[in-house]
């Protein structure tokens, strides 16, 4: 009998990964091959979708030399890719420009338009979303408006994952949970949405034909399929965005399961039958891969990202001794904080590096230190750096819990989740279990391996995903511990009201 195997592609910010699973869900081997970003200005990020093209075809052809499996054994092909991009593409998808990646924000006055015709209130009930320039109607009314020549000849806006698409089958097609993070999308009806649609002023006609993520949209093409490393005819199945490819990946495909990714950023995510909808809007919804669920998400800026400024500017002799040791820097930092007791002598920290998004949104927001004194000393700085984290993280939690969201645990995964200590701080501040899987950094390109193993009948359904996740450790909440947290925390959260006038004087400085 054949082996079969899921080839699964997760286009990232930074490159492609791609990874090849067999029929039982384990990973047999993976390939990375990376690619650049542009910054033509500031807050622009645009990426060459030949360059994704390329990147596909390289890590395909040099997975199945790494694997030793022939192309003749693979099954299927399924996606996840990064979200909230601005791709157009003429008739016979040739791309016009560079992508607008989700990372731009060059569409602050279309999103500002957009407030001004639909209004705040009705964008988030009809999208799940707030508005913003990151997301991809302000990106296609920028490029309207900015760009006529190139509007006119475009046929389709599509993601990166679906212009992979149309390069192996020739469809123009993006799937429910792509298309929650557009500006566009009704979440409820799972349509696009007419208002948005007409405020937006954005035809129908230029947006891609809407599928689950578990749709078989084609096969390779002939004519492709040489150069793409896959034979003839091989199904491609949808796949979804990065975050819902995640959710799965993490094995939450119920209510009452959620992860939480560890990485530059950090998010929270749950999976649920209904969106939550949040009176102060601190959280938005996606769709899930399984069509009959929901995904709502909280995403803070700076999480890693704060953890590696203090490597790089305070924790030198950390790094050195690392370098001689030979081991990862975070390492040493992370036995530093835990020398010191939890709650680092009443030290708190403010993560907001880069502003922030769950659970303020407020750009000018600035990252603090607050209590400070003489008795402190740098593994103090360590472990409320990682405090401050998760504490900005459960006000995200805290925001599903009040509209009724059910979180028995949480499950982990991303680099930054490697680290022991964040993940029992995170038991200890959240108070629920802290589940690790054995693929942390694999979790999104599994997620996209089981949409396509569901599509092409290999896997029953997406509770599979619970079964084939395997959970290595797990960090309980120390209630001792548990109660010093419960008195910092509503601290922490006042710190950061207190200053918030201190930040408008700051930004006015600009």
């Amino acid at each position: 009998m054949k082996k079969e195997y899921i080839l699964a592609h997760d286009l990232g910010t930074t490159g492609n990964k791609a990874t090849l699973y067999d029929s039982a869900g384990k990973l047999v081997a993976s390939s990375f091959h990376s690619y650049v970003t542009h910054y033509p200005r500031v807050n622009w990020a645009e990426q060459n979708p030949l360059d994704w093209w390329k990147a596909v075809c390289v890590s395909t052809q040099d997975l199945l030399k790494k694997a030793r499996i022939s192309k003749k054994n693979v099954a299927c092909v399924s996606f996840s890719g990064q979200m909230m991009g601005c791709l157009p593409l003429d008739k016979q998808g040739n791309p016009l420009r560079n992508s607008i990646i989700w990372a731009d924000q060059r569409g602050v006055e279309q999103a500002n338009r957009i407030r001004e015709i639909v209004g705040e209130d009705e964008v988030y009930a009809i999208t799940g979303h707030r508005i913003s320039p990151t997301y991809s109607a302000a990106k296609i009314m920028w490029v309207r408006d900015n760009e006529p020549g190139i509007f006119k000849k475009v046929h389709k806006f599509v993601h990166a994952k679906d212009y992979i698409i149309y390069r192996l089958t020739h469809r123009f097609a993006t799937d429910y949970s792509d298309a929650s993070g557009m500006n566009l999308f009704d979440i409820q009806k799972r349509e696009w949405s007419f208002p948005m649609l007409k405020a937006t002023r954005i035809p129908v006609e230029i947006l891609p034909e809407l599928h689950t993520s578990i749709d078989v949209v084609g096969e390779v093409t002939r004519e492709i399929s040489e150069e793409a490393s896959l034979r003839p005819g091989t199904p491609v199945v949808m796949g979804g965005g990065d975050g819902p490819c995640a959710a799965v990946g993490a094995g939450v495909v119920r209510e009452g399961s959620s992860y939480n990714y560890v990485g530059s950023s950090s998010w929270i995510a749950l999976a649920s039958r209904k969106p939550i909808y949040d009176p102060e809007k601190r959280t938005f919804t996606f769709s899930h891969l399984d069509p009959g669920m929901f995904m709502p998400a909280g995403t803070m800026q700076t999480a890693g990202g704060a953890y590696q400024w203090l490597k790089n500017n305070i924790c030198w002799v950390e790094t050195q001794a690392a370098r001689e040791a030979k081991v990862d820097p975070y390492e040493i930092m992370d036995l530093k904080a835990e020398s010191v007791e939890p709650g680092a002598q009443n030290l708190l920290f403010l993560p907001y590096l880069m502003g922030e998004r769950s659970p303020h949104w407020n750009p000018d927001a600035k990252g603090a230190f607050i209590g400070l004194t003489l008795t402190h000393k740098r593994e103090h700085l360590i472990r409320s750096v990682l405090e401050g984290i998760v504490f900005n993280l459960k006000i995200i939690l805290d925001a599903f819990e009040h509209q009724g969201a059910r979180v028995e645990e949480v499950r982990v995964i991303g680099g930054g989740a490697k680290g022991r200590l964040l993940r029992q701080i995170m038991a200890d501040v959240y108070g629920r279990k802290i589940l690790c899987p054995l693929l942390i950094e694999e979790a999104t390109s599994l997620g996209a391996a089981i949409a396509g193993g569901i599509g092409t009948g290999i896997f029953k359904n997406f509770r599979v995903a619970e079964r084939l996740v395997k959970i290595v450790e797990v960090q309980s909440p120390r209630p001792l511990i548990q109660e010093k947290y419960e008195k910092l925390y509503p601290i922490f959260k006042n710190a950061y009201q207190a200053l918030v006038p201190i930040y408008e004087q700051i930004a006015s400085l600009k």
